[in-house]
């Protein structure tokens, strides 16, 4: 019996304390108000019907657009990559970015993606996709022809988040260059498109061979350090601030405009120890 009220009780003390942190991460930021520069969110489900915190409600997708558009100027990923690489302070603006590759991305994103007019990159890890293989949860992955209709849709660019979603500080060097080159391989394949883009697989920072190994295929590459990207930012270590459904109007205005850093900060040194051990 005391075990199944503490399993009971867990989940709501995650969201208390993930209520907190949320609220703290607001208030350092009046201390700190957050510098001006190129932010970039990270999304992972809409619509997926699952009470996990990275999928949105479809409704409240929507709702993170019309405030995205009323409020900023948003730009493509590359775009952002080249004011970034130009050496010149850039003008403020949002990128949205999106990890993994399942199946309600091209059912309910991506039409609303086309209805606000906001272009997106995809973050694929082609194992998935290729193998049919369901994300933890039973989530299905996004199919190549999906990911084509994403393509074509033309508010979709598709990014690199290595073939089988694995941590490459884990790995050794010629594992590396195998998982980097089998997804550029495939996304060119199944799309006709390049890969320029890469995003680190639960934002886990790489090791100096693969860091080496990405700089080398890449123009750019994403971890999860909150902020807003500014001159003098390296692309190889772009900052990306991630959404949870558990944002209100309040934090969501914050994260587009740079803020919320305490929250994201936490989490990744949190993943740093979570996923210790682990290899994807």
């Amino acid at each position: 019996m005391a075990h199944t009220i503490a399993t009971q009780l867990l989940p709501k003390a995650k969201r208390v304390a993930a209520s907190a942190t949320k609220e703290l991460a607001l208030a350092a930021d009046r201390v700190r108000p957050a510098a001006a520069g190129i932010t970039v969110l990270i999304y992972h489900r809409v619509g997926g019907g699952s009470d996990s915190l990275v999928d949105l409600p479809v409704a409240q997708f929507r709702d993170h657009l019309e405030q995205l558009t009323q409020r900023h100027r948003v730009v493509r990923l590359g775009e952002a990559v080249e004011q970034l690489a130009a050496g010149q302070e850039p003008h403020p603006g949002v990128v949205l970015t999106f990890d993994d590759g399942t199946a309600d991305f091209v059912e309910h994103a991506v039409p609303l993606l086309a209805e606000f007019e906001v272009p997106a990159t995809l973050y694929v890890a082609t194992g998935y996709v290729d193998g049919g293989l369901s994300w933890p949860g039973e989530v299905p992955p996004i199919s190549r022809q999906g990911l084509r209709e994403a393509v074509a849709s033309g508010w979709v660019d598709l990014g690199s988040h290595t073939h089988r979603h694995v941590l490459l500080d884990r790995l050794q060097p010629g594992e590396v260059a195998d998982e980097l080159d089998r997804s550029i391989e495939l996304i060119g394949e199944w799309c006709g498109v390049p890969a320029h883009d890469f995003a680190y697989p639960k934002a886990i920072a790489p090791s100096s061979a693969a860091d080496h190994a990405v700089r080398a295929r890449f123009r750019s590459a994403a971890l999860a350090t909150p902020g807003a990207n500014q001159v003098g930012q390296d692309p190889h270590a772009l900052r990306r601030t991630p959404m949870q459904r558990s944002d209100q109007p309040r934090h969501v205005a914050a994260k587009m405009a740079g803020g919320m850093t305490l929250e994201a900060g936490l989490r990744t040194k949190l993943n740093g120890v979570r996923y210790r051990g682990r290899t994807s």
